[in-house]
């Protein structure tokens, strides 16, 4: 047990430093046996949480101890859904937001122009609204499941689930990282590129110095 809440705390602290949430955003789950689940509690920072803070409930939103995520129904919808699910991180991802916001009746995140997208996630479907902390935030999810790991949540954040909390993480990182990718692209392909060369004597001098300079890497 102290293993499970050890590692939810860790991987809370790694949203943070990685900017995948800010303060009380966002919450982290971990499904201990068949009905107990450890989560993040409700309205508690979660770079500076203690692991004697995490509550415990069970898979049939009954409280065990602490005051759970507000946000729990998205992750017992998760839980009840997906059989081999054993953990389930929810984050505030703001490159992945923003596709949901500018693009608003956008379906999936744009993946067939990459190749990692398809072998590691395959569609990352944008979740239609659904306000926080209500029962349809989970229901929303249900035509996903358990097709889907990796969710975007529209105008609100990115749930992804995993056989374990490692794999859960890396679906929240994964898809902020193709976000951002997606996003230099489309402005990198709307720029009009004008910079202006070294004379075409210098670019030969500079090449014979590198060549002199022998197996030369930054």
């Amino acid at each position: 047990m102290e293993n499970i809440k050890n590692k939810i705390i860790e991987v809370c602290q790694r949203l943070h430093d990685r900017n995948l949430l800010a303060a009380a955003d966002g919450n982290v789950s971990v499904k201990e046996n068949d009905q107990t689940i450890w989560i993040t509690p409700t309205g508690q920072t979660k770079a500076f949480m203690d692991n004697r803070e995490l509550a415990c409930m069970t898979i049939d939103n009954q409280i065990v101890s602490g005051k759970p995520s507000s946000e729990r129904k998205l992750h017992l919808a998760i839980y009840k859904n997906c059989p081999t699910a054993k953990a389930v991180v929810h984050a505030h991802p703001p490159h992945a937001i923003a596709w949901s916001l500018a693009f608003s009746d956008m379906k999936e995140l744009p993946y067939k122009s990459l190749p990692e997208v398809i072998l590691a996630t395959g569609k990352i479907p944008i979740v239609p609204y659904a306000r926080p902390g209500s029962s349809e935030m989970g229901d929303s999810l249900l035509p996903f499941l358990p097709d889907h790991k990796v969710l975007i949540m529209q105008k609100h954040g990115a749930v992804a689930w995993g056989e374990t909390l490692d794999e859960a993480y890396r679906g929240i990182e994964r898809v902020e990282h193709i976000s951002y990718i997606l996003k230099l692209a489309i402005e990198l392909k709307n720029l009009k590129i004008n910079l202006e060369e070294l004379p075409t004597e210098e670019i030969k001098e500079l090449f014979q110095m590198r060549s002199q300079m022998g197996n030369f890497n930054l």
